[in-house]
């Protein structure tokens, strides 16, 4: 992700600290998994001078200090880590500790043999193999600091019966165990440990092996969002604030200072990375940057937060079937939950309807427990008390809504494009398809011995069989089908006519809409982003990145629903379309990173209108790009960009487009 931003998006160039708080986790328990975020304590906040304070050991010097940190998916604990490891090594922080060895407990859960802490050590840095500080001898680990992040993803185990005690540092051990034996201070007691986790994890370590327990809870008012968002922003004229640039921040600050939709998600420092690589795109986009769409930030967003995570039970899942990526159970919950919101046209949600989307039809007790770990960790990350109008007029209830609009849009395509709103004989042809075709073999086997024994009207049967796989292909050809029929019924809705262009739209999203504002509020409103993510989800770039999440969407899926969706673009496209909707197609094409489909869609639109689109650096760039997908020979007729608001600066970036053009 640090490199998609070129280097703009990462602790070396800028960190605005989270607010982080001294804070036992029982503190948080027993309120509704669907709890509005809380107003922060009136504790004074700790910096990472003091996460290591003396005065938390309870007198004993010899013992090196175990803090836990701990927050919920988003709040930046990963990144806290990596800066404070940068700042060690600029010798700003942790002047205590001569060694700070960081792992990640993701790479330490995959290492299948037994191996001692020094040839962990090792492994990972091998100039510090033979480092006296890992001997165990005099009392050096005193000056050592042990950092794991993200134990949610280790199965530790402090039973003594299954988990040996140990002292030694050159004895191997399950990582799992050294861990815990570190913690436990019979190996290296003298040295201090940093780990950080999720709610749900936290009772993993025994209360008794942890000195400290500390919070970290994002940014928690309008001036550590807006000190981030400038220091961002700033990076794009190399700490020069433009025009351009001053007019975002303020129009950003003016909308979180509004208690809007956007400052709760804000409350997370990944939604402000979501945030500034969006106004990125959208303004900061020219021809000297590489390809970036809309649906890759989302999916990388998505990687950022949930990459390669299974959903378990005290770190532990029962068997490999039954191991459902998280990201998977985001879609098949939340996802469904926001498909059924398009699907009836609503954006808000209540308690209600969340309890029966998401996890209501469980029934074994590890669902039971799987529903209550992704409720801890995961669900307030993507729903969020709605502020204004919060209670339903109907009901009386309070009101959930997405913490950013586009990201019920985000995971509604998702659920699409993965298949997950299968109609039942779809799913019931895929399960006795895949049953028969694991068969085949011994079926076959099978029948040529029977056929000599059975009479023939039964043998006619077995043969029944073996051509299910084909109607089920059938079957499967028409979902596709589907799915396109559905991208384009969208995009093309006569009723999103008249509405801005879908970037103007994300834009408003992020800034608020300035002015007038609506005497009231329609909690009604179009979806258009959703076919364009359908269409970006199926590009490889993305497909690769939701394959690493436990996605995965199939070469030949793509292809089935590619073919059908060209006769549809076609189609449409040869109707005169309003300006808005013609940029809203230009954009699909541009999302799905397709040359060939959209050379083909485009040798049927021989006038382009955009009048009156106002133009931005991003929408130049996509029309641009669009058209040169296109052979030398095609020319449009008429190329319309009157009342655009082109600038110099946007004139340059169209001079690709003009080469394709008779007359502008």
């Amino acid at each position: 992700m640090v490199q998609q931003f070129g280097g703009y998006f990462s602790p070396e160039t800028m960190h605005v600290e989270p607010l982080v708080l001294e804070r036992h986790p029982d503190e948080d328990r027993g309120l509704s998994p669907f709890k509005e975020k809380t107003s922060i304590s009136t504790r004074p906040p700790l910096t990472a001078e003091k996460l290591f304070d003396a005065a938390n050991n309870n007198g004993n010097k010899a013992r090196g200090l175990n803090v836990l940190l701990y927050g919920a998916v988003g709040t930046g604990k990963s990144t806290v880590v990596r800066k404070l490891v940068l700042d060690w090594c600029a010798g700003s922080v942790f002047s205590q500790f001569k060694l700070v060895l960081p792992f990640s407990c993701e790479d330490l859960s995959h290492l299948s043999k037994p191996t001692s802490l020094r040839d962990l050590v090792g492994r990972k840095y091998m100039h510090l193999r033979k480092t006296p500080y890992l001997s165990g001898d005099n009392d050096k680990a005193k000056d050592v600091l042990f950092i794991f992040n993200g134990m949610e993803k280790m199965k530790l185990d402090f039973r003594i019966g299954s988990t040996e005690l140990c002292s030694d540092p050159n004895e191997a051990l399950p990582s799992g165990a050294v861990v815990v034996n570190l913690l436990r201070k019979y190996l290296l007691p003298e040295a201090s440990i940093l780990v950080t986790t999720r709610l749900s994890a936290v009772d993993r370590v025994p209360k008794k092996y942890i000195n400290r327990y500390v919070q970290i809870c994002g940014f928690n008012d309008p001036v550590r969002q807006r000190a981030y968002f400038t220091s961002r922003l700033l990076q794009q004229n190399e700490g020069k604030p433009g025009k351009l640039t001053e007019t975002l921040i303020e129009m950003l600050y003016l909308n979180l200072q509004r208690e809007s939709q956007l400052a709760t998600a804000c409350f997370l420092p990944s939604y402000c990375w979501l945030t500034c690589a969006t106004l990125h795109l959208l303004h900061f986009t020219d021809t000297k940057s590489p390809v970036r769409t809309l649906t890759g930030i989302y999916t990388s967003f998505m990687r950022l937060n949930f990459g390669g995570e299974v959903i378990t039970v005290d770190g532990n899942v029962s068997s490999q079937e039954q191991q459902n990526s998280l990201m998977l159970y985001v879609v098949r919950t939340v996802g469904k939950l926001a498909f059924d919101g398009i699907t009836n046209k609503r954006t808000s949600f209540s308690a209600e309807e969340l309890e029966q989307w998401v996890g209501g039809k469980t029934k074994t007790d590890e669902e039971l427990q799987q529903l209550a770990v992704f409720r801890t960790d995961v669900l307030d990350f993507f729903l969020v008390s709605r502020d204004d109008h919060g209670k339903d007029p109907e009901s009386g209830g309070r009101r959930y809504v997405f913490a950013v609009p586009a990201m019920q849009e985000y995971l509604a395509a998702l659920y699409v494009v993965l298949g997950e709103n299968k109609t039942v004989l779809e799913k019931l042809t895929k399960e006795v398809s895949e049953a028969l075709g694991q068969a085949s073999e011994d079926i076959s086997s099978l029948l040529s011995i029977l056929s000599k024994i059975i009479p023939f009207r039964i043998f006619a049967i077995f043969n029944l069989l073996k051509l299910f796989p084909k109607f089920f292909e059938r079957v499967s050809s028409h979902s596709k089908g589907r799915i396109a029929n559905t991208m384009a019924a969208e995009m093309f809705r006569s009723e999103d006519s008249f509405n801005e262009d879908v970037l103007d739209q994300v834009e408003q999203s992020l800034l608020g809409v300035h002015g007038p504002q609506p005497q009231e509020e329609s909690y009604t409103r179009s979806f258009e982003l959703y076919p364009i993510f359908m269409g970006g989800l199926l590009h490889y770039g993305n497909r690769r990145l939701l394959d690493q999440l436990g996605c995965s969407i199939k070469s030949n899926t793509v292809s089935q629903i590619t073919r059908a969706l060209r006769k549809h673009l076609i189609k449409e496209s040869q109707k005169k379309q309003p300006p808005e909707e013609l940029m809203d197609l230009l954009v699909l094409l541009y999302e799905f990173q397709n040359p060939r489909l959209t050379a083909e869609v485009l040798q049927s639109i021989k006038t382009i209108n955009l009048s009156t689109v106002r133009m931005t650096p991003h929408k130049c760039f996509v029309l641009s790009m669009v058209l040169s997908c296109t052979s030398s020979s095609y020319h449009l007729n008429e190329l319309n960009l009157s009342s655009c608001h082109i600038t110099p600066e946007l004139l340059q970036m169209l001079w690709p487009a003009f080469h394709h053009t008779s007359n502008l």
